[in-house]
């Protein structure tokens, strides 16, 4: 898998995911990653942090779809992918009038995990970032992909 499609640049986005949720979708049970906000630019790219208290940017995935639906309807959509009991689906998007996933490709784990102030980044953000892809910065020198 390349970060590039075709040689072009795409947009990638950096996300903060916690580790119990990171392990469910390595195995390939949590296809989808569910969020509050969606990108406005349409990402290509889910570069993966993750959080305490392993701290580092640790793989990469192409995003295959992006989708928005009420909390039931989503669910209904992604329940077979999801990695969460329908109980903490809801209570993550209590209050919430929209959900939004994206879904998630073959997921890269790289060899070598990166420090965020590799991309320029002083701090894990709440929800996501975008990422320059001009250059090599989102693949880990020691990864030949």
């Amino acid at each position: 898998m390349s970060l590039f499609d075709g040689g072009t640049c795409v947009t990638a986005i950096l996300i903060s995911i916690k580790p119990k949720y990171i392990e469910k979708i390595l195995s390939g049970e949590k296809t989808y990653e569910y969020r509050r906000k969606m990108a406005r630019k349409k990402p290509s790219i889910m570069i993966i942090y993750c959080t305490a208290p392993v701290s580092k940017v640790i793989a990469y995935t192409k995003i295959i779809s992006q989708l928005s639906a009420s909390p039931d309807a989503l669910w209904n959509m992604t329940k077979s992918g999801a990695g969460i009991s329908y109980d903490e689906y809801m209570r993550y998007f209590s209050n919430s009038k929209i959900a939004y996933a994206y879904e998630i490709g073959e997921v890269i784990k790289f060899n070598c995990p990166r420090e965020l102030l590799d991309y320029g980044i002083d701090h894990a953000p709440q929800s996501f970032i975008y990422i320059n892809t001009d250059h090599e910065i989102c693949v880990p020198n020691c990864d030949r992909l």
